[in-house]
């Protein structure tokens, strides 16, 4: 059974800093690429950053580049986003989400497995 379960979530003030962790297991294939994806009330669910498997294709939300730095550690199966310079805009439900294809894949419809999210909230 594939199991995501993001951790790191809550009330921050702008301009603060925060790492969100995405624990994995029971993946049929160790080598997925995995991303980060935000929904915000009332919005749909955004692409925020993604990783191929090996760490070293790596894309960005633009709104999210220089702030936002995706990576995993593939040995203990878990992947991080660490935010820098958070701003209210920021404020959503964090998901991670993982899938078999290739390369860092931004639509959500190229995801197969999801974890059940993690609130960010910024204060401003």
């Amino acid at each position: 059974q594939v199991q995501l379960v993001e951790s790191g979530g809550k009330l921050v003030q702008a301009g603060d800093s925060l790492r969100l962790s995405c624990a994995v297991s029971g993946l049929p294939d160790r080598r997925t690429a995995m991303g980060w994806f935000r929904q915000a009330p009332g919005n749909g669910r955004h692409f925020v950053a993604a990783s191929d498997w090996s760490g070293l294709t790596i894309d960005y939300e633009d709104s999210v580049k220089g702030r936002f730095t995706i990576w995993r550690d593939n040995a203990d199966n878990i992947l991080f986003l660490d935010m820098n310079n958070l701003k209210p805009e920021d404020t959503a439900v964090y998901y991670c989400a993982a899938t078999t294809g290739l390369g860092a894949r931004t639509s959500p419809a190229d995801y197969d497995y999801w974890g059940r999210g993690t609130q960010v909230t910024v204060s401003s």
